[in-house]
């Protein structure tokens, strides 16, 4: 059963939201592109996740929990003490990255058997003193993001920001761990998905999201998430194909 919740007002500009997921039966969760990060206590341990290219299968056995805090895309920071894009479709256990005490300690010190709300604040009070003795995020990534997400060119964005496109690209990789045509894709194939799951037919995702078609939507949805777009919305059979 997964939910999730708002993170705590401190940090609300950089994490997007505080997650849990506990299975109640044995399956295979397709986790996909997002352009977050996130820091997860699970069951081999507290871990850091992403950012993905592409899908990551999670083997879920009951019982299993995970308890999460999601990044906003390019909200990292130096809060993991190594670049961002060193991170890519990586689970990094938390003991492998440096200057993380805070957190490494209140991995030893957090009981499996505490509801997730208890667990969770423990990662949030621990995280918001990291956030305030680390490097920031690019002041401009939260710019990036959100005018590729409105449908914007790579060559329009860095024209906005008053950059090269070679500029563009080398702040993209360090704030979200990959370039401005990765990030473009992916916030795309987000906004597909979202549709997708409100019920909207194939052919208007495919023209609200930016694709040229709905074959073009297809191909990216299969590069990005490994399955069809109706496989991960539960309706294979309407054309999410």
């Amino acid at each position: 059963m997964y939910r999730e919740w708002a993170p705590d007002p401190r940090m609300a500009g950089r994490v997007a939201c505080v997650w849990a997921n506990e299975a109640v039966s044995v399956a295979t969760q397709l986790v996909v592109p997002d352009g977050c990060v996130d820091l997860i206590w699970g069951p081999a341990g507290p871990h850091v996740a992403g950012p993905d290219t592409g899908p990551q299968p999670v083997l879920m056995t009951p019982g299993d929990r995970y308890i999460g805090i999601r990044f906003r895309p390019g909200g990292v920071g130096g809060v993991f003490g190594v670049p961002v894009e060193s991170l890519r479709d990586l689970r990094v256990p938390l003991d492998e990255l440096g200057g993380l005490p805070e957190l490494t300690r209140l991995s030893e010190q957090t009981g499996a058997a505490e509801p997730p709300e208890v667990i969770a604040g423990e990662i949030q009070r621990a995280l918001a003193v990291r956030l305030r003795t680390t490097s920031p995020p690019d002041p401009a990534a939260p710019v990036i993001a959100t005018a590729l997400r409105a449908g914007r060119s790579v060559r329009e964005v860095a024209r906005e920001l008053g950059l090269g496109e070679r500029q563009l690209r080398r702040r993209s990789i360090r704030a979200f761990g990959y370039g401005p045509k990765t990030l473009q894709r992916v916030v795309r194939f987000q906004r597909a998905l979202r549709l997708a799951r409100r019920g909207v037919a194939a052919a208007e995702v495919a023209l609200a999201s930016g694709y040229a078609d709905q074959a073009h939507m297809a191909n990216e949805v299969r590069r990005l998430a490994g399955v069809p777009l109706g496989r991960l919305v539960g309706r294979p059979d309407d054309g999410l194909s």
